[in-house]
């Protein structure tokens, strides 16, 4: 061990007149653990609504979009294949939207309806968040009871409704609603078109906005709802990558040229993302002051300890110490302490991330957080980062202590012992 690490060390540990210099260490070392501690935890959570927020923007949306700019697409099948031949793409299959009115007795909604291929792209993860019913059964006739009382039935078309909507509505899995399609502009009958739907089955995606105002239909039954015959709206691309989605659809939009215009999810949604990147690294640096304070604190208890050691730096000097070496023990001291909190910060924040991801101990309101407890994901890379960082705080605060150390002269401190 060198010795600058031993006497550094043996500094560490006070004498009865200097337990206040003592007790400043250990305040300095548990400033310096709070914070890495705190900066751990809210990086982990900021981290987790981030990637919660992502998860469920992706996973009812398609991670690119390809549309025309005149409206409807027409012969949609080779617009497919070209895009299905792009390097990355997993899946692309045909999209229809579009709004209704919904009706059930005295219940009315306005909604956005998605006709999809229930096993394609445009559904996304929808069959993961049923909670009720099949996807499956959009492309079937249902039979729903009639309300004549002589136990008649009819077949209808189904429809997938999100759960807030259902409870709008007033209805539930095998009820049928009716659903109004809006009169186009340039159209000369001024009476909406009436249909009768099956509901087949309910959907919870975590955003309650989403499942009071989004409704799915087969992409055939909402062709015929609309009036699109062999058009569709767009094409809806899932690909390999989620982040490399950006390239992706560079390589899309070269492949099928004009008139047709491709977006992806980041770019989408990029505002969104920017905001919550912003408030995270608001978030780092703001706590990260909690760990200069505690640095602060550190550089306070090495000036009261060069000036309560300066006989001791003049006899290490008169025994041949190099003003370098006096600067090592008072450094050595501080990143000990740094050390120290930082470790013990890191220890803590884990174990804390950890408890939050498994024992949910802390609920939150679903109507605005859209998650029921505080999501957490744990990157070995953020608490490198924050450990990092806390250590050179640290270091940064010995210098000056230990520059002062340094420039002591030992005639002039003897002289007067």
């Amino acid at each position: 061990m060198p010795y600058e690490l031993f006497i550094g060390l043996r500094y560490l540990r006070a004498k009865r007149r200097e337990a206040f210099v003592s007790l400043l260490t250990i305040f300095s070392a548990v400033g310096v653990a709070i914070g890495v501690m705190t900066l751990d935890i809210v990086l982990a959570v900021m981290t987790g609504f981030e990637e919660d927020l992502r998860d469920r923007i992706v996973g009812f949306n398609p991670h690119v979009l390809v549309m025309s700019q005149f409206g409807a697409i027409d012969d949609y099948e080779e617009l497919l294949a070209t895009v299905r031949a792009v390097d990355g793409v997993e899946s692309a299959t045909p999209y229809v939207y579009g709004n209704l009115m919904l009706s059930n007795r005295d219940h009315v909604a306005g909604v956005f309806v998605r006709g999809v291929v229930p096993d394609g792209a445009g559904a996304g993860d929808l069959q993961g968040r049923m909670v009720e019913g099949d996807i499956e059964q959009l492309g079937r006739a249902v039979a729903v009871p009639l309300s004549d009382g002589r136990g008649a039935t009819a077949r209808l078309p189904g429809i997938v409704l999100g759960r807030k909507l259902a409870e709008t509505l007033d209805v539930a899995p095998g009820d049928a609603v009716n659903a109004a399609i809006p009169v186009a502009s340039d159209s000369t009958s001024r009476v909406p078109r009436l249909r009768r739907l099956a509901v087949v089955g309910l959907f919870e995606s975590g955003m309650p906005e989403y499942d009071k105002a989004v409704a799915y239909l087969n992409l055939e039954e909402a062709r015929n709802l609309f009036g699109l015959a062999n058009q569709v709206s767009s094409i809806e691309v899932k690909v390999s990558d989620l982040y490399a989605a950006p390239q992706i659809a560079e390589a899309i939009t070269e492949a099928v040229g004009f008139p047709y215009r491709v977006r992806d999810w980041l770019h989408s949604n990029e505002n969104l993302f920017a905001a919550l990147r912003l408030q995270k690294t608001v978030y780092f640096i703001v706590l990260l002051l909690i760990v200069l304070v505690a640095a602060f604190t550190i550089l306070a208890t090495l000036i009261m300890v060069v000036a309560e050691k300066r006989r001791d730096i003049a006899i290490l000097r008169s025994m041949g110490a190099t003003s370098q070496s006096i600067r090592r023990v008072f450094v050595a001291k501080g990143l000990v302490i740094g050390l120290l909190g930082t470790v013990t910060g890191t220890v803590v924040g884990f174990l804390g991330c950890v408890a939050l991801r498994n024992y949910r101990f802390i609920d939150l309101p679903v109507d605005i957080f859209y998650v029921s407890t505080v999501p957490v994901r744990i990157y070995p890379e953020y608490f490198a980062l924050v450990a990092v960082s806390a250590f050179v705080i640290c270091l940064l605060a010995t210098l000056y202590p230990a520059y002062q150390a340094a420039r002591l002269a030992p005639v002039e401190v003897l002289r007067y012992e």
